[in-house]
């Protein structure tokens, strides 16, 4: 193998233009094909900016020549040579318009034949890409998201700062609280016995950033969570965190949406229009059954709970009976779009998310009904149902029965379904919006209690703070916002509770004792006790924002090194057990279950 010695690179591959014609330039990178015609070879050489076609003559240097006969896929090479304008131009490739030809080649180094292709369309498993993820990280379009993600951070980071923003870091090893999310656990080698926690956000931090006075603060930052994983999450995951004093709910999300408007025009060239529409939460459940609601496309739910309360179907009377509620949504037009068999799999779908089934109605001429179930109607309650969902010929009905949480949850998810089989998601419109007023509690089924809906920080809106001792906790709503781009929650925020009396409210309303509220946020709960201003932030998943700027669905590929579904890194192996040495240092003894 040869060594640079010297020989320095004068450009980037994809950066050579008509305008560098008869300049001598000097090209590195990996060698993505060759052609081999005799007394000339062809080489595409890659680098990070793109792709140049390199051509070997025998007649302008035998020795230089010898050598590319012998180049295979991904050796590394290091190119001197003279720009020609191309005689056989590539209207596809920005450098398409010149060549090289080269006078001197060293070979920086070899490459066997790797286990995948450096292609965009590879078609390889998802395990493999990450096993081999350096190869995977070579191909274009990884590249391009990366580099993306660095000039989104870096136009953050700018815009912050201009706005009086300071980027200060907070610890990785904290105390763990177990709230939320499972934490992730660093035993303690020098206090025995005792562990740390990694963040899952910086939120108590930044609020102690306020009480010191800080006023604005800002950090990208690595937060950590052990969840269960799907496209859009991971254990470890990167946040854009934002604190500001002295500012009320409409300031933060002023300063925020501009943020992002910044960001769209800076990226992708579009003009975000300001302010941003706004949604209560209440109104998302209603209209989209969901708190994040993707607005690109219609189809909203519509409550026909008052119609069927007393109709002959058993299934919709006895949920209104009980409390519970009937929505539809209308998928209009499409019904010839759905045979039997593709509804069927709606109603799986919406079985996964604990429906107990999926009618359907199907709008003829005339409306006209046909539906397995239009026996068990009145002719007057058919036509109030179509009245109600606005059904005309041509419209496909669909319907769930139940308590009002699983209907939003399944039928919400059955429109996103719908408007995917029906190709209406275009990646390309973007439609963004506030959702506001979120509840302060929800109920942990599992557990018969409520817990925090966001944080036990967020306050309460000012005419519901008396409730948090009522008992009517279903109703508190609470001063938080999430910012939603195309059916994403891609920030969330809220004004936090920055009176000591009223944080002792919100622990007992979340069943702690004074005592127990001590041992998990006492060194919050005195902070508060030396003046705090009133304060309210935000964070953003830039990973997940990255991910919609980059026109994926999946959050893997916006990410360098990610793990897969099970929270493993298949090309480390991580997590790996740990030395006996090591655990015996932390007082540590595994015991796994035999199988």
């Amino acid at each position: 193998m040869e060594t640079l010695n010297g020989l320095k690179r004068t450009h980037y591959c994809g950066d050579l233009r008509e305008s560098n014609i008869d300049e001598e330039v000097v090209l590195m990178g990996w060698v993505q094909k060759k052609r081999n015609l005799g007394g000339l070879v062809f080489v595409d050489l890659r680098d990070r900016s793109g792709i140049c076609q390199i051509i070997f003559d025998t007649d302008v240097n035998a020795e230089a020549f010898a050598k590319a006969e012998k180049l295979g896929s991904e050796f590394v090479i290091a190119v001197k040579g003279k720009v020609a304008e191309r005689s056989s131009k590539n209207p596809n490739l920005p450098t398409g318009d010149i060549e090289i030809f080269a006078t001197e080649l060293r070979i920086l180094n070899k490459s066997e034949t790797p286990p995948i292709y450096i292609k965009d369309d590879d078609n390889v498993s998802e395990e493999l890409r990450l096993k081999y993820r350096y190869l995977d990280l070579r191909k274009p379009s990884m590249q391009k998201n990366l580099i993306l993600r660095s000039k989104v951070a870096s136009i953050v980071r700018n815009y912050l700062s201009q706005n009086n923003f300071c980027e200060i870091e907070t610890p990785f090893l904290i105390k763990p609280t177990p709230e939320g999310a499972r934490d992730y656990l660093v035993p303690s080698r020098v206090n025995e016995g005792k562990f740390y926690a990694l963040p899952q956000s910086p939120q108590l931090f930044k609020q102690l950033l306020m009480v010191s006075g800080m006023d604005r603060y800002f950090q990208i930052v690595k937060c950590f969570r052990d969840e269960d994983l799907r496209a859009d999450r991971q254990p470890e995951f990167t946040q854009i965190d934002c604190e500001m004093s002295f500012v009320e709910q409409e300031d933060v999300m002023e300063i925020m949406e501009k943020m992002v408007q910044t960001i769209f025009k800076e990226i992708l060239n579009v003009e975000v229009s300001l302010p941003l529409p706004k949604m209560t939460y209440a109104e998302a459940m209603e209209r989209y059954g969901s708190d994040k609601p993707d607005t690109r496309f219609g189809y909203e739910l519509t409550n026909i709970s008052d119609i069927v309360a007393n109709c002959g179907f058993g299934v919709f009377a006895n949920a209104t009976k009980a409390g519970m509620s009937v929505r539809g949504i209308n998928v209009e037009g499409k019904a010839d779009d759905f045979t039997r068999k593709q509804i069927t799999h709606l109603e799986d779908h919406a079985k996964t998310y604990r429906a107990k089934g999926l009618a359907w109605m199907k709008v003829g001429a005339d409306r006209e009904v046909t539906s397995p179930i239009a026996k068990f109607f009145t002719p007057e309650e058919l036509t109030s149902i179509l009245d109600r969902m606005n059904a005309k010929e041509g419209d496909l009905l669909l319907f769930v029965a139940d308590k009002d949480t699983v209907v939003f949850d399944a039928l919400g998810q059955v429109r996103l379904e719908v408007a995917r089989r029906l190709d209406l998601l275009d990646n390309s419109t973007y439609k963004m919006l506030w959702v506001t007023e979120f509840p302060v509690f929800e109920e942990d089924e599992e557990n018969g209690r409520f817990i925090a809906k966001h944080h036990p920080f967020t306050s309460p809106m000012d005419e519901d703070i008396d409730k948090l001792e009522s008992g009517d906790k279903a109703s508190l709503r609470a001063k938080a916002y999430d910012i939603v781009i195309n059916g994403y929650e891609v920030g969330g925020g809220s004004v936090r509770i920055f009176n000591a009396d009223v944080q002792q409210k919100m622990f007992k309303a979340l069943g702690m004792t004074e005592e127990e509220a001590n041992e998990k946020f006492g060194f919050l709960i005195d902070a508060f006790k030396y003046g705090t201003p009133p304060h309210a932030g935000i964070a953003f998943g830039l990973d997940r924002l990255i991910m919609i700027l980059a026109g994926t669905t999946n959050i893997k590929d916006v990410i360098a090194f990610p793990k897969n579904q099970s929270a493993v890194c298949p090309m480390t192996n991580a997590p790996a057990p740990a030395d006996d040495t090591q655990l015996q240092e932390l007082s540590i003894r595994v015991a796994l279950e035999e199988k």
